[in-house]
């Protein structure tokens, strides 16, 4: 996969790494790259090209599919965090997680595999990119629900992975700790520079990976998935 003259369309580009996907792609030659947002009014990066695009809404999706039936490169950046926990949490913003981080992201894959497929001719079938997290490994008190939903992202991006490697889609994920964005301006804890987080994700994809942990904090949860509970969570043992 080559950044340069891809066209690409980035989801959630409004803000955050949205924006700062859309700015290196363009930086690194896209031909064209597609800033998508609920509200598109709120997308100004010069040079790209905005379009409507609310990833829970599936005519919304269908919409941007058909308007930007070019891509080749899918960036799945979309995201939101309310902060609840699973058992006493309003289930309403529970099931938003769910909606936004698993069902959002299947709804745009769903709508842009075939679009992939046609782009990518013989030679290949694209690419996509899950902006997964840390948090897709383990369960943090306070955040349960961006965990669950963000582990349930990470086993569709697995599973997407496997139903199109017929097409010779590369499907990358990337697992990152906190970063410095609005998402995360109320904690005061050492967070990563957005700008090399996606610099890192782009290399990764030109290098054809299928998974790129971003910092010591998503490789160290990752292995503890390989743990008896016990030992990554030692609070939770009842003697």
């Amino acid at each position: 996969m080559h950044i340069m003259g891809s066209v690409a369309l980035v989801t959630g580009a409004n803000r955050g790494l949205g924006r700062h996907f859309v700015a290196q792609l363009l930086d690194r030659g896209a031909s064209k790259v597609y800033a998508t947002a609920r509200n598109p009014q709120t997308v100004d990066i010069p040079g790209a090209h905005v379009l409507p695009l609310d990833i829970t809404d599936e005519q919304s999706v269908a919409a941007a599919a058909a308007a930007a039936a070019d891509v080749t490169l899918l960036v799945n950046n979309a995201g939101i965090a309310t902060f609840e926990n699973l058992v006493t949490g309003d289930p309403a913003k529970i099931r938003l997680e769910m909606e936004t981080h698993f069902f959002g992201t299947l709804n745009v894959i769903r709508a842009f595999a075939p679009i992939l497929k046609a782009t990518g001719g013989g030679a290949g079938g694209g690419a996509i990119i899950n902006m997964l997290s840390a948090l897709s490994f383990f369960s943090y008190d306070g955040a349960n629900a961006y965990s669950a939903a963000k582990a349930a992202a990470w086993s569709l991006t697995n599973g997407v992975r496997v139903e199109l490697l017929g097409q010779r889609t590369l499907v990358t994920a990337a697992h990152a700790g906190s970063i410095d964005t609005d998402m995360m301006a109320g904690f005061d804890i050492p967070k990563l520079d957005p700008a090399k987080v996606i610099s890192a994700i782009l290399d990764a994809v030109e290098e054809n990976r299928l998974e790129v942990l971003l910092d010591a904090d998503s490789s160290r949860a990752k292995a503890g998935v390989a743990e008896d509970p016990s030992v990554f969570y030692p609070q939770t043992v009842i003697s």
